[in-house]
């Protein structure tokens, strides 16, 4: 808008139309062109504004839809949904708005097309799927509650804190208007525990350390919805109790002994109270089992003894067996002239292999090398003359 003289000017565009007041009140709607009308006082105002897919304030239209009834029905859409309603708006048949309840919107429909579908909550709980397509539920305002419940999940629908429905694996979406939507999911495979060391006193007055892993899984989402709210975090202070008990009636040497029995001892503890939490315990273990240093130390001397006599003991056996082994040789040796005659051949042979060079002579009183294998020993003591 502008003046020139005694004149007052405006040029609205193809997507404009404008407001024309004298002295604030309403009294017309221009259309696309040049404006200008005699204005000496300067009395008259434009207020130009977008139309094209565009909103006007709910007030003004509502004001226009009272003062100028036929303006506000030709050029205006004004959406008022109820307590339990909703409205989706289109423009041009595409879904833009979701306006909802208690709510007055008002939008432009002279260049734009514009279709409003009206929903009661209170007939449905859940979305259709042609209105979820239509909508982006992260922009409703809260109105709708969404949810994707996995291959391996099961789901539970709360409505106003009541059970309402068991969810299948899937997208669902339901409508919060007037009512309070909850929706609680839970993953249905094994899921793993791992119960960090937590220091315990035996039976004896050691403290250990004791880690454990546990495997569990829900197998009954309603009672296990009822009975806790995280299933997983009761069920590891259940293990910590568990383990605590079957270490504190032990001894040290009985728990590093018996860890099998303690196993099974803390499955069965856990496993009664997992069913009261509609869960299910599958394998149970004692991973570490972390003694003192000053305890380590001693029972690392103690094994380390004990690997010595061991030793000691298998080279005395050792040393026995060779020595009766010889003493039957030489028995046999004693009534066999011919295995004495074997056995300083093999004598003979053991020292060749390390002898570079051997020379034997033939001459008158030296014998050769029969008399070396003659008197190489001699065995047994000669008769002294009488």
């Amino acid at each position: 808008m502008s003046r020139l003289s005694f004149w007052t000017t405006a040029v609205v565009k193809d997507d404009e139309r404008a407001f024309l007041r004298r002295d604030g009140r309403f009294v017309r709607l221009l259309e696309p062109g040049r404006f200008a009308d005699f204005d000496p006082f300067g009395q008259l105002s434009v207020e130009i504004v977008k139309v094209l897919r565009a909103e006007i304030a709910p007030e003004k239209a509502l004001l226009l839809a009272k003062t100028e009834p036929d303006v506000a029905s030709e050029n205006f859409a004004i959406v008022k949904p109820g307590p339990t309603e909703v409205a989706i708006v289109s423009m041009d048949g595409e879904p833009r708005h979701l306006v909802l309840p208690n709510t007055t919107r008002a939008f432009w429909k002279t260049l734009t097309a514009i279709d409003v579908e009206v929903i009661d909550t209170a007939e449905t709980l859940r979305v259709a799927k042609r209105h979820l397509d239509k909508l982006d539920a992260s922009r409703a305002g809260g109105a709708i509650v969404t949810t994707v419940v996995e291959a391996n999940e099961a789901g539970l629908l709360y409505v106003d804190g009541v059970l309402t429905e068991q969810l299948k694996p899937g997208r669902h979406a339901f409508w919060s208007v007037g009512r309070t939507v909850r929706i609680v999911k839970a993953d249905l495979r094994p899921q793993a525990l791992e119960v960090t060391a937590q220091e315990i006193l035996t039976k004896d007055r050691v403290g250990i350390r004791v880690t454990l892993t546990a495997f569990a899984r829900i197998v009954d989402l309603e009672k296990s919805a009822a009975a806790s709210g995280d299933v997983n975090a009761t069920l590891y202070r259940y293990i910590q109790f568990a383990i605590r008990e079957a270490v504190a009636a032990r001894t040290l040497d009985e728990i590093l002994a018996a860890r099998d029995t303690i196993d099974r001892e803390v499955r069965a503890y856990v496993t009664e109270r997992a069913a009261m939490l509609g869960a299910e315990v599958g394998e149970i273990g004692v991973k570490d089992v972390i003694l003192p240093g000053d305890v380590r130390e001693l029972l690392n001397k103690v094994v380390e003894a004990e690997r010595v006599a061991k030793a000691n003991i298998i080279r005395r056996q050792e040393e026995t067996a060779a020595t009766r082994s010889l003493l039957n040789t030489s028995k046999l040796m004693e009534n066999n002239p011919l295995l004495m005659r074997l056995k300083e051949l093999e004598a003979l042979e053991k020292l060749v292999e390390k002898v570079g060079r051997i020379d034997l002579h033939t001459g008158a009183g030296v014998g050769g090398f029969d008399a070396l294998l003659t008197n190489l020993y001699k065995l047994g003591a000669e008769k002294a003359p009488d």
